[in-house]
């Protein structure tokens, strides 16, 4: 683990914006308000809650979830259009983020320039100012853009007078290290700008883009609860909070203990469920099989798991009855059942454990390890029986 930074990371939930985005995806009403208090709840500095442009169902949602008042800020997204700004107003938000082309293929696609990029960013901050307490403006598909560019969009961003600058790696192809050389470059370009990093999974890097987003100079990092996003996904709450904790000892003020729950509540909302191994939130992150896995575990959890399964509001650990069990965790299931069982039964139960594994073609229940005893050890589990203890 590297020495701990007294740097804070500033945490952008857009479950309900970006995440919402995911092909087929669409949350009820009360399930957006009863997300946006779940995060707020777990301590999410920045809830981004819609599109306000999307009319007027969006702007009555937006609207119930600034109602609460909730301890997180509340923001919605906007295109550099004095109507969608119309809206955000309506809507009853204080903080707006609006987004302009910062790649050359996307200013051909929307049929702008850089000309036309800058000047709308004065006149777009103008504009917001009226009427919104915190201004974002967004850098679209900054990772394709040129870096000398992007740089004059941070500066351009700071002359207007607009609070934050958020860089999108759109299409998510940054690695760490050009996200870091991003990062370098733009907080140098306007010193004193807040600057955010918005990443998506396209290649899978998302997570460790946005930490290294964070440890080159960014102030602010987006995510959703799970990855959810458009095509494979944003950089998700849980696996960020956990590799900024454990990985760089730094904090962000998230509840960790609530991610599980939030991560299942998420899954069933969106009806996609997550993978059993998903990092930080997946069912087997904490199963063991391995014999030799299973003796360290048992000796120190530390041994095989990065950090402890209670952190991110789990009960417990499981062990795996299989093929590649060893001695110690039979003896575990054992031992709970109220078997006295020594290390001796164990080498013997472990060839018709492992034969019956093969078989089945899958790890056994702990019922099933406990027939397997019975059967082998007949007169010992009589005795047992006869005694009361199984």
């Amino acid at each position: 683990m590297n020495g701990k930074t007294e740097r804070k990371a500033y945490i952008v939930d857009t479950t309900l914006r970006d995440g919402e985005q995911a092909a087929g995806i669409v949350f009820a009403p009360r399930e957006r308000v009863h997300l946006a208090m779940r995060l707020a709840e777990a301590g999410i500095d920045e809830i981004e809650a819609g599109i306000p442009a999307m009319g007027e169902e969006e702007v009555k949602g937006i609207r119930s979830i600034v109602s609460l008042g909730l301890t997180s800020r509340i923001s919605v997204w906007c295109r550099a259009r004095e109507n969608d700004f119309e809206m955000a107003r309506r809507s009853g938000v204080a903080a707006i983020h609006f987004s302009v082309p910062a790649s050359r293929l996307h200013m051909q696609t929307l049929e702008k320039n850089e000309a036309w990029v800058l000047d709308r960013i004065a006149s777009c901050v103008e504009m917001a100012s009226k009427d919104f307490d915190f201004i974002s403006i967004g850098a679209q598909d900054a990772s394709r853009a040129e870096i000398s560019f992007v740089s004059k969009i941070a500066l351009a961003t700071k002359q207007a007078g607009a609070h934050r600058l958020r860089l999108a790696d759109t299409v998510g192809v940054l690695n760490p290290f050009s996200t870091s050389e991003l990062i370098s470059s733009v907080v140098k370009a306007a010193p004193g700008l807040m600057v955010g990093f918005h990443g998506h999974n396209d290649l899978g890097m998302a997570t460790a883009n946005s930490l290294a987003a964070f440890m080159a100079g960014a102030d602010s990092i987006d995510v959703t609860v799970n990855g959810l996003g458009e095509r494979a996904g944003n950089a998700p709450l849980e696996e960020l909070v956990l590799a900024l904790k454990v990985s760089a000892g730094i904090g962000c003020g998230v509840d960790a203990t609530r991610l599980l729950a939030l991560s299942r509540r998420v899954g069933r909302m969106s009806g996609r469920l997550v993978h059993p191994n998903k990092p930080v939130v997946g069912g087997e992150i904490f199963s063991h099989e391995s014999g030799i896995h299973v003796d360290g575990i048992l000796s120190d959890a530390r041994t095989y798991e990065p950090f402890d399964c209670r952190d991110i509001g789990r009960d417990g650990r499981k062990f795996v009855i299989g093929r590649h069990s060893g001695s110690s965790a039979l003896l575990n299931i054992l031992r709970n059942a109220g078997i006295d069982a020594d290390h001796s039964v164990a080498v013997s139960l472990l060839p018709v454990i492992r034969a019956e594994s093969q078989r089945l073609g899958r790890s056994l229940s702990d019922n099933e390890v406990i027939d397997a005893y019975l059967s082998l050890y007949k007169s010992e589990a009589k005795n047992h029986v006869e005694k009361g203890e199984l």
